[in-house]
């Protein structure tokens, strides 16, 4: 059933090309062009480009409410994991190494199990954490980073985590509506990049 499942959205989507995978033994990478989400219609959907690579491993996404920061963290894990299943992607072009993906997107409190949503969301990182520096590397998708703290914590464990991922070799992606936290760019020099999206009302 999950075959057929990707041979009909093969079928389906025929201007889809096939990824493109480097070998294990070369650095880790992922390159995609106009990369767009699946399920967004074309007329409303917005392409992106989207480059990580050892010599850009952090890229900290700001920006204002419904602007397409966790949207894009969602078209790059959809994408890597349509990828990874052996399905064409959403884009002009992918080339891809594989990879483990760490998300960390809506997490939810629990009353029945006495979970916070600061709970869960840390819970959810250590999760990542240990992912990292394990073989295939380590992708991370990072959500509103620590949200449900106040902001002085909030960027002293958020550098703390990224740091720790940058440092056993993982590579991904970081949204915040916090501008103080796209600072840590600035410790990784070229390493780390900083992109913001911004929207705008007609009519």
């Amino acid at each position: 059933e999950a075959l057929c499942s990707l041979a009909r959205y093969a079928f389906e989507c025929p201007s889809c090309p096939f990824p493109e995978f480097v070998e294990d033994s070369e650095p880790a990478t992922f390159v995609a062009s106009e990369l767009k989400h699946p399920l967004i219609p074309n007329d409303v959907c917005v392409a992106n480009d989207v480059s990580i690579t050892r010599e850009r491993s952090l890229i900290m996404v700001s920006g204002s409410n419904m602007s397409g920061k966790s949207t894009l963290l969602r078209t790059v894990g959809v994408n890597l994991v349509l990828a990874s299943c052996g399905a064409p992607v959403r884009a002009q072009g992918l080339v891809t190494s594989r990879f483990q993906v760490g998300c960390a997107m809506r997490a939810n409190d629990s009353l029945k199990q006495g979970v916070s949503l600061f709970y869960a969301t840390i819970s959810r990182l250590k999760n990542i954490v240990e992912l990292a520096g394990k073989s295939p590397p380590l992708l991370f998708l990072l959500d509103e980073i620590l949200q449900g703290t106040n902001s002085h914590d909030r960027r002293l464990g958020a550098q703390g985590i990224i740091k720790q991922l940058i440092r056993q070799n993982a590579m991904g992606l970081v949204t915040t509506h916090d501008l103080a936290l796209t600072e840590i760019t600035e410790s990784f020099g070229k390493a780390a990049a900083n992109i913001h999206f911004v929207d705008h009302l007609e009519n």
